[in-house]
């Protein structure tokens, strides 16, 4: 409990795992819409995270944050978290996708291993706010209360009758900036003229998933809700392994967890329960950039109310967003458009129906097609590569190596090899030799012949990648050692 005098322990829990389906083609499931700078010159989730590291004050003492992803992406947060210079407390992996309730679960498990009881600040790591100081100004408040016990959450307070998010009811609506009110009852996400009369009568405000607790609150408030998700979760967090980084929890134990929301385990059971629930309002433009319109609705539009990111040419066209990201797009005479274009798929969308695009991705994936999951540039811990052409028994790819980076040492059995530097110094490992490549120099690896490619330099290695033969999936990978302790993949 909160001591007079003392600081605060507060540990900030960013929720990574997010897959943002319906910012597709430019969210993938390899790479979800939490890692793109969609608002602002980082990623939403740097962003995230360097909102949490703003929150100590005399009172509060914050802890680095604990991180809370999936296996897909764990070298893609440690890369990320490097660029703004965050040392991450831990790094929780989930082994499977069991939604919020186990990830919580875990964090505060895990926050409470060393005898600890911090404050867990819980926030979702694919949102944007225009107003950081009011931002933190809310957490701060919310956190002094979450420190006597119980929960606080966080409501939004809307601007517009949404249909896409979900709602908090205030039991009153609070007079004062600084105070916190009782929570009523949480309402699904409702239609249009429901949405309406929540904004005319007030007392509504959005559910942005943002709550604050002690982690001992929240294993308390599981045992009383649903001791199933919390008595699993334990089982594989007690089998967790220490790798590098990152905590991975057991991976068979974890895929026997419940999987349920934060909100239908324990918050939407709290009100007319013994946990008591609060909520503090937060006015910060706040947006979740659950679709394209809501990437629209924060982006700095002209005076016909259109956005544009990239080579974009837009005429007599109004309140349309087009993103480019690999060439000149051009659109004449739309209104209400978002217009997506990556190197390998398009979308065209009306704004109003941009909640429609996981359809898409539905029948992508049903149809067992690749663009669902990855872009045509996959990016890997040591770097990334571009598959730039493709035909009959050939591919041709750009591969970019890291300095230090190295590749697995591997063999293919159905392919050969050329590699062309085009910029610094590549280590080659063809066999029983071992040479070194610079500009405009090149080799060869034969099918079957063991390998591996490194950057032994201090700049960026780039070269071509010519691949030939009867498969040339990236599955025909055999890998005898990996630096990263990876089994399969590139």
């Amino acid at each position: 409990m909160k001591s007079d005098g003392m600081k605060i322990d507060v540990l900030p829990v960013v929720m990574a795992g997010g897959s943002g389906t319906r910012l597709w083609p430019l969210s993938r499931l390899g790479y979800p819409k939490q890692f793109l700078a969609l608002s602002g010159t980082t990623s939403l989730f740097q962003q995230a995270v360097q909102r949490m590291q703003a929150l100590p004050d005399a009172t509060l003492q914050t802890r680095a944050p604990c991180i809370v992803g999936n296996e897909q992406h764990r070298f893609l947060l440690l890369d990320q978290l490097r660029e703004i210079k965050c040392e991450p407390s831990v790094v929780l992996l989930e082994p499977s996708a069991r939604n919020t309730a186990p990830a919580v679960t875990l964090a505060a498990l895990q926050a409470g291993a060393d005898g600890g009881d911090p404050v867990l600040v819980i926030t979702p790591a694919d949102q944007t706010v225009t107003d950081a100081d009011a931002f933190v100004a809310a957490l701060r408040r919310a956190v002094q209360r979450a420190a006597d016990g119980g929960i606080v959450i966080l409501g939004i307070t809307p601007t517009r009758p949404e249909t896409g998010y979900g709602y908090i009811q205030a039991g009153a609506t609070p007079a004062d900036a600084d105070a916190a009110a009782a929570v009523a009852r949480f309402v699904e996400k409702p239609d249009a003229a429901t949405a309406a009369r929540y904004l005319a009568e007030g007392g509504y405000f959005w559910n942005g998933g943002i709550f604050v607790l002690r982690a001992s609150t929240w294993l308390q408030a599981l045992q009383a809700f649903r001791p199933d998700i919390l008595d699993a979760t334990r089982a594989a967090w007690s089998a967790s392994k220490v790798d590098q980084q990152f905590l991975r929890p057991d991976g068979a134990a974890f895929a026997a967890v419940p999987s349920e929301s934060v909100d239908y385990a324990v918050l939407e059971r709290c009100p007319g329960s013994a946990v008591p629930l609060q909520m503090v309002p937060l006015d910060a433009g706040w947006n979740d950039l659950g679709a394209w319109d809501a990437v629209w609705q924060v982006a700095a539009r002209d005076a016909n109310g259109n956005a544009s990111v990239g080579d974009a040419l837009l005429h007599d066209s109004r309140n349309t967003l087009v993103h480019a990201t690999s060439r000149l797009v051009s659109v004449i005479g739309l209104d209400d458009v978002i217009v997506v274009e990556t190197p390998d798929a398009v979308l065209v969308t009306r704004r109003d129906r941009s909640q429609e695009v996981k359809q898409i991705v539905g029948r992508l994936e049903r149809d067992g097609r690749s663009e669902h999951s990855w872009h045509r540039k996959v990016h890997r811990p040591w770097g990334w590569y571009d598959s730039i052409d493709a035909g009959g028994r050939f591919q041709v790819k750009r591969i970019m190596v890291k300095p230090g980076g190295t590749l697995s040492l591997q063999m293919h059995h159905h392919r050969a090899e050329h590699w062309i530097v085009v910029r610094g110094t590549a280590e080659v490992t063809c066999g029983e030799k071992k040479l070194l490549l610079t500009e405009n120099q090149s080799t060869y690896i034969p099918l079957g012949e063991t390998h591996r490619l490194a950057n032994p330099g201090k700049v960026a290695l780039e070269i071509i990648e010519v691949q030939s033969g009867s498969y040339l999936g990236e599955d025909d990978i055999v890998r005898f050692e990996d630096t990263y302790g990876r089994t399969s993949g590139g």
